[in-house]
């Protein structure tokens, strides 16, 4: 996947690539490739997770002068002429932060969706929009709420403005949390279907289903706390309770005790944060 991904990236051209090795051997791999995929490699030495993994490869970037950072799952195919709408996104208003661009299930014929932007459910839960429907074809730009983390192009101004992923997230739910982030400055977003993406999805996660779980259920109660009124965080906690009494039952204990135990930081920040934008 790491292959067809780079060599779909490094074929359009126009853009310098980074390859964050998150603790995955993926230096040896592409060492013995060497020559064949033209990208500048990055060892962490130990898995960070995604959040981690990815602010790697920003860093680096944005130390190099980059003006926009496209931040790409390995587990994706972009098609040729994928990089243009989404600079001419970011060049066009100058409070657009971040655009993604159209993401279409890999392999799906005839063509599905698999994120046109992300919206957050009052239980704080993201979901996909679009997700599962058959692609219609229309390429028009519009502005979203949130965006997926799993493909999309940054503006250096935002990245600057806002911060990084955080990476207490590890996996899931830091790029809600980043963009909730960056609403809150005012920051705005565009998906721009023009660009297409193929995404598999779930290619690593899926062999951890008892750590996925618990990342999901955990991260969605920070983001309530952090970011949702309190009448929302109420009812998500409220159904984290009411998921005890399902397996997995302690996975769900712990992230909800480890939700629970987060409330004092993540009310502090929310506080500042909205100091800080008032």
């Amino acid at each position: 996947m790491l292959e067809d991904c780079l060599e779909s990236i490094v074929a359009t051209g126009g853009a310098r690539v980074y390859v964050v090795d998150n603790g995955t051997m993926a230096a040896a791999r592409l060492d013995a490739r060497a020559g064949l995929i033209d990208c500048e490699l990055i060892t962490t030495g130990h898995n960070r997770g995604f959040a981690g993994g990815m602010n790697v490869g920003i860093e680096r970037a944005l130390a190099d002068g980059a003006e926009t950072v496209v931040v790409l799952n390995d587990d994706v195919v972009v098609d040729p002429g994928w990089l243009d709408p989404l600079i001419a996104e970011l060049a066009g208003d100058p409070s657009v932060g971040a655009v993604q661009p159209k993401l279409l299930v890999a392999g799906s014929d005839p063509p599905m969706v698999n994120s046109l932007g992300v919206l957050l459910g009052a239980d704080g839960a993201g979901r996909d929009i679009g997700h599962g429907q058959p692609d219609t074809g229309r390429d028009e730009p519009v502005t979203i709420a949130l965006f997926t983390g799993g493909a999309v192009a940054f503006r250096s101004a935002f990245l600057r403005d806002v911060g990084l992923f955080d990476e207490r997230f590890f996996l899931y739910y830091e790029d809600v949390d980043l963009g909730l982030r960056g609403a809150e400055r005012g920051w705005t977003y565009r998906c721009a279907p023009a660009s297409r993406v193929h995404h598999r999805g779930s290619a690593t996660a899926s062999r951890r289903p008892d750590r996925v779980a618990y990342l999901r259920e955990r991260n969605r109660l920070w983001i309530l706390v952090r970011h949702r009124p309190l009448a929302d965080a109420g009812r998500g906690f409220w159904l984290s309770i009411r998921r005890l009494r399902h397996p997995p039952r302690t996975v769900h204990l712990r992230a909800l005790i480890a939700g629970a135990a987060a409330i004092p930081r993540l009310t502090i920040a929310r506080v500042r944060a909205r100091h800080i934008s008032g």
